[in-house]
């Protein structure tokens, strides 16, 4: 077999992912998320921070966050200070909190929307679509870490969601209400998602009481 032949052999075998950033997208650590934040504010986009907001509190997959209407966070023509949904994905019902800040900038995007019973909180600028799609929220999310200055490949709509969960796990060590938060059915789908090691999870686990 010529040298020639086996050198094109390893090219059509070589891995799809070869050199190429895959996997689980890092969360946002505290400073990131700062930093983003400000240039939303100081940019005035509205829409983009409160979307920001939300994903960080609710650390809702990009499906949800985008079917979020009006309703699931009013009552009354208020805000909610908790919020319950069911999951696209799984059927379930997740709840999440809204902070204070979460709470100010979803009120200035309602404002500009001019509220209606029923409506979708991100409404889709095409005719045909009632909400922003989940791949215009992945462009968007982008568009946030590229304005930050950070490597947007190694970012996704899944940093929004894991973004808080990570931060909680570091400081309580407590995966039993990460996995309650992030919606899951089982702990180790949590362990997973949070690229926790095995030994670290376990010994964790053993500390957390049904």
């Amino acid at each position: 077999m010529s040298e020639t032949h086996i050198q094109k052999t390893a090219q059509r075998e070589a891995p799809w992912n070869k050199g190429r950033l895959v996997g689980q997208k890092r969360p946002l650590k505290p400073k990131e998320v700062w930093n983003i934040r400000a240039r939303l504010q100081i940019d005035a986009r509205r829409r983009d921070l409160a979307m920001f907001n939300l994903a960080i509190d609710s650390k809702l997959r990009g499906c949800d966050l985008v079917r979020l209407k009006i309703d699931d966070l009013c009552i009354g023509g208020h805000l909610r200070d908790r919020a319950t949904i069911i999951q696209k994905k799984t059927g379930r019902p997740v709840q999440f909190e809204l902070t204070e800040q979460t709470r100010a900038s979803v009120e200035d995007w309602l404002a500009m929307l001019k509220i209606r019973d029923g409506r979708f909180l991100f409404p889709s600028r095409v005719h045909q679509e009632p909400h922003i799609s989940t791949r215009q929220y992945a462009r968007i999310v982008h568009g946030w870490v590229k304005s930050a200055g950070m490597d947007d490949s190694a970012y996704g709509t899944h940093s929004m969601r894991r973004t808080k969960a990570a931060q909680i796990y570091k400081k309580t060590g407590n995966l039993r209400a990460v996995q309650l938060l992030l919606g899951h059915s089982k702990l180790e789908s949590t362990v997973r998602y949070l690229g926790i090691e095995v030994d670290d999870a376990l010994s964790i686990s053993e500390q957390v009481e049904l």
